[in-house]
């Protein structure tokens, strides 16, 4: 930005904004006040405001209450704000005033200031009374939120989880034939397959693809057209309804009117009921990516069933050291979003009467959230899960050591001496089938059926 300034009017008087600034004396006051951090809305939030502006505009010609110059001046400006022609122009810091107001305005101003750019100087453009015409940052605000999030939900999040998810369900089939120790409190346990091991983690991704897709239809019912707190005090009767039509048409998502603008303007619940998903998704791919780094641990002092993909040197001492970085993006992403839980939460409590005033907040963590969900996914389908390699004959040599394979033995010599088998073989480091047989309470034939892991990994009874 230039180091030169022009004198800005609002209604509290005059401001020096810098000379090549977009932005009017309303967002300048915002800059000023609010030096707090580095963190700015992210860019689906910022086309969200820009897809409000421009069909907000279009209504209003179309109700007649807005002049066709002027709303054609305001659809080309917004346009450059969707594509991002402008994002240098939206400086303000998230932490600001907790309706966003300073953003709308923000908005409010690039637009209007553009649009007289566009008109030649010559047609006057109001921030206020044209771009907002209609609106209020109380109802923009929310809408823009719920807008991004549900456009970054479909066109990032859910394609990334679909491909995660085909991964998984790829190596349960390649690993179905694959029989290794379960493990219960981190200890041996009866058989189960490598591949339905991994069948679990794809199921995990299916759930969350559902509870996603349901979080994100709630967010479809729109405050906008509920102004300063929900009436839709100076607005057309029909411009919310219009409005809103338009915004799904530009994005290719369903999206209504609030069938309740006191609920949608006073509350983020519906924010934080969907970012719930969001956390439930956090906790399974913390599982998922925590069972596969411990399958792959070792190689030699783990357990190594599996080998992962190698990505890059594991250490800056350790030569030839490889470490689950992958796996470890993931777990702090999750991490992360956990964190967002938090945020969101407590900004979803932020609703007092007819407004909730920590709404730059929720919009933030909860666009970070998705993003770096999305990201995540592919990255560890894609330089991870894709390229795993199961170890079978360390699953072989582990499931064969492993004393729960007594629990087979137990419907047919009883709990007792099946107990005794398993501690008599782990004592003395032998197999189950070792001290079974030299104990001769059933026959070697039933005892290597008996015996025999693949039947343990389905219902069913010993031998029959």
């Amino acid at each position: 930005m230039s180091d030169k300034f022009r004198i800005e009017k609002d209604s509290l008087g005059e401001m020096k904004v810098p000379v090549d600034a977009l932005w009017g004396a309303q967002t300048q006051r915002a800059v000023e006040n609010f030096p707090v951090s580095d963190l700015r809305f992210p860019r689906r939030f910022i086309a969200a405001l820009g897809m409000i502006k421009r069909c907000a505009a279009e209504t209003n010609m179309e109700l007649d209450l807005l002049d066709e110059e002027r709303g054609k001046l305001i659809m080309r400006a917004a346009d450059e704000v969707i594509r991002g022609d402008h994002d240098r122009h939206f400086v303000l810091d998230i932490f600001q005033t907790g309706s966003g107001t300073s953003t709308n305005m923000n908005a409010n101003e690039v637009i209007a200031h553009r649009a007289v750019d566009l008109g030649g100087g010559v047609v006057a453009v109001h921030p206020n009374d044209h771009v907002n015409q209609a609106q209020s940052s109380n109802d923009v605000i929310p809408t823009a939120m719920q807008i991004a999030a549900r456009v970054a939900i479909h066109e990032d999040l859910l394609p990334a989880l679909e491909q995660l998810k085909d991964s998984l369900t790829k190596k349960a089939a390649d690993f179905d034939p694959i029989v290794k120790s379960g493990r219960t409190h981190l200890m041996d346990a009866t058989p189960i397959r490598l591949g339905q091991e991994f069948s679990g983690y794809a199921a995990q991704i299916e759930h969350s693809i559902r509870r996603v897709k349901e979080a994100s239809e709630d967010m479809s019912e729109l405050p906008l057209g509920g102004t300063a707190v929900g009436t839709g005090i100076n607005t057309h009767p029909e411009f919310a309804r219009r409005t809103i039509e338009r915004i799904g048409k530009m994005v290719g998502l369903a999206f209504t009117e609030a069938t309740n603008h006191f609920e949608r303007q006073a509350t983020r619940d519906t924010v934080v009921y969907a970012h719930g998903a969001l956390n439930a998704l956090a906790v399974s791919l913390m599982k998922i990516a925590n069972d596969i780094r411990w399958l792959a641990s070792g190689p030699n002092a783990g357990i190594a069933e599996i080998t992962l993909p190698v990505t890059q040197p594991g250490s800056s001492i350790m030569p030839g050291k490889v470490n689950p970085v992958m796996a470890e993006a993931v777990t702090m992403v999750a991490a992360q979003v956990m964190g967002h839980q938090t945020t969101i939460t407590i900004g979803g409590m932020g609703g007092y009467f007819e407004l909730n005033l920590m709404m730059p907040v929720i919009a933030y963590a909860m666009e970070q959230s998705i993003s770096i969900l999305a990201n995540v996914s592919v990255a560890f389908a894609e330089k991870a899960v894709d390229g795993i390699v199961a170890n079978e004959d360390r699953c072989r040599e582990l499931l064969e050591k492993n004393a729960s394979l007594a629990t087979a033995l137990a419907p047919l010599i009883g709990y007792d001496a099946a107990a005794t088998i398993a501690k008599e073989a782990f004592k003395q480091k032998r197999t189950v089938r070792e001290v079974a047989r030299e104990k001769g309470l059933i026959g070697e034939e039933e005892l290597e059926k008996v015996l025999d892991p693949r039947p343990m990994t389905e219902p069913g009874l010993p031998g029959k």
